[in-house]
């Protein structure tokens, strides 16, 4: 299970861009993903399912290029595991929060950092400390491009999914919802003939608030 940020069962029409500033955007967004969610209601309601949680911070990547900084950016460390294996979590991805190039949306483009285990427990931290170097961010994996509906926000991978080696992914794809009880997000991978190999099929994965 990956992943990173949206499932709707309907597509609504988005809010106008120049409706909300788009440095309010970028901060919206940080404030949807920041803090603790998990899957236990949708795990209670489906037996078998996993509990997971997913636990995201703010950091600081010490020394950042221009390149990073060209527009107002928030970075964010984010780590999912099995609730009842939360000292080994399964993914560990750097996000950077971000106005796209266009200007039309916010992008949450994923980094793999090269070392996860040195990061394992980063937002038990104080905000202080919780410093990283430019190198520690890593390999891009994808983007994820969000847009104010309502008081939620939307958003997917561009069309054609992001490369992967995942489980026998080549491709992966995700649609995911920001809403004030926490994020579903719709996350696939598809083998190189475009058959669905894991990832939700019909409903999404569902994470709610544990805390912020």
């Amino acid at each position: 299970m990956a992943l990173t940020f949206l499932w709707v069962t309907a597509t609504p029409a988005f809010a106008a861009p120049e409706s909300v500033p788009m440095e309010q955007q970028v901060k919206d967004v940080v404030s949807h993903l920041e803090g603790v969610m998990d899957t236990s209601a949708q795990a209670a309601a489906n037996p078998g399912a996993p509990n997971v949680r997913m636990t995201t911070c703010k950091v600081k990547v010490e020394n950042a290029n221009a390149s990073l900084n060209s527009r107002p950016s928030v970075f964010l460390y984010q780590e999912q595991a099995l609730s009842q294996k939360l000292g080994s979590p399964y993914r560990q991805r750097l996000l950077r929060v971000a106005p796209s190039v266009d200007g039309q949306s916010v992008e949450s483009r994923a980094f793999r950092p090269p070392t996860p285990e040195k990061l394992i427990g980063l937002c038990n931290k104080p905000e202080r400390q919780r410093i990283i170097r430019q190198s520690d961010l890593g390999q891009v994996t994808c983007s994820v491009f969000l847009k104010p509906v309502g008081e939620d926000y939307v958003g997917e991978t561009p069309a054609a999914g992001c490369p992967t080696n995942f489980k026998g992914a080549v491709r992966i794809t995700n649609t995911i919802t920001l809403h004030k009880t926490g994020m579903d997000t719709q996350d696939r991978g598809f083998d190189a003939r475009g058959n669905l190999v894991w990832g939700a099929k019909e409903r999404p994965y569902q994470y709610r608030w544990v805390k912020k």
